[in-house]
């Protein structure tokens, strides 16, 4: 059966809006409970009733992201929906967890530790665009920020050396 006749055989139900608050509170439950796959169909659920629900998209973020690692979702995607992030805080925060966690699936995954630093850097950068647009008492971002120079000096990781040095010209 094609994606097409399955869409067709099981088309999408709706939710109310009415239940769009404890649609989003359930699937920060089940993100909770290691459960991304059913937090993510969630939010889409709640996406579809409410398309700037801001709680949603977190979530959904939150839950792709942490599903990099298993190669289950893919950063490109979640940065699609971290554009929609209406304050430019959470939209730098966000996106600095999405690069972390990118890095840490490449961490874990042999030769893509090489690939890790790049990421690492990248998130630093979000997390200190973020840290001058906190809100006060924030400290999320310097947090996040420290986490990842940790991992980058207990790792030893280091920036790609250039591909003239690698003989890739």
């Amino acid at each position: 059966m094609s994606d097409q006749d399955m869409a067709e055989t099981f088309p999408l139900k709706a939710i109310t809006a009415e239940g769009v608050e404890a649609a989003t509170a359930r699937a920060e439950h089940y993100r909770l409970l290691n459960q991304p796959n059913l937090a993510q169909s969630i939010c889409q659920d709640v996406l579809a009733v409410d398309p700037d629900n801001q709680r949603a998209l977190i979530t959904l973020i939150l839950a792709m992201s942490d599903e990099f690692e298993g190669g289950g979702s893919s950063p490109n995607v979640a940065r699609s929906y971290a554009v929609k992030l209406k304050d430019e805080y959470q939209r730098s925060y966000y996106n600095g967890i999405i690069s972390e966690r990118q890095a840490r699936s490449l961490m874990s995954r042999g030769m893509g530790a090489v690939f890790a630093y790049d990421h690492f850097r990248e998130a630093m950068d979000y997390y200190e665009k973020a840290e001058q647009l906190r809100p006060e008492g924030n400290d999320d971002a310097i947090l996040r920020w420290n986490a990842c120079a940790r991992t980058i000096r207990s790792a030893s990781l280091r920036p790609r050396p250039p591909e003239a040095e690698l003989g890739l010209e």
